[in-house]
């Protein structure tokens, strides 16, 4: 991975009632994802990040309070071939509605425990969900 270019992101740990977490996949991508993106020159911090982008992505309102920075993660990018993302994830409530909108085609919801044969992103699968 030394070649390799880094895309770094912020991404989100959103979980429900009934501990399942929050997944989205973007469109024309087949793997599912936390939901989150890149900094923008105006963001103040990771939290200004995810609080925009999931307004833009998915319709929802974050809560900064509580948040819990979890680490920070690499892995080969899941839609970029020759990348790295590397991801600072917090875990933060949001109320919704969880709806797809701008880049994002489908949001569900995935048991972390037993997340199945869904095709899930390397960063999500590996470092991710096993730590929840």
């Amino acid at each position: 991975m030394s070649d390799a270019q880094y895309i770094r992101i912020v991404a989100a740990v959103i979980r429900d009632a009934q501990g399942c977490v929050l997944m989205v996949r973007k469109r024309g991508a087949v793997v599912w994802q936390q939901p989150g993106g890149k900094r923008d020159a105006g963001d103040a911090d990771d939290l200004h990040t995810l609080s925009r982008e999931l307004a833009e992505e998915l319709g929802c309102r974050m809560h900064r309070e509580g948040a819990r920075w979890l680490g920070c993660f690499r892995a080969p990018a899941a839609n970029e071939p020759g990348h790295v993302v590397e991801a600072e994830v917090y875990e933060v409530a949001a109320e919704g509605p969880f709806e797809a909108k701008a880049e994002i085609e489908e949001v569900c919801w995935i048991d972390p425990a037993a997340p199945g044969d869904v095709a899930i992103a390397r960063l999500s699968r590996q470092q991710i969900l096993p730590r929840l």
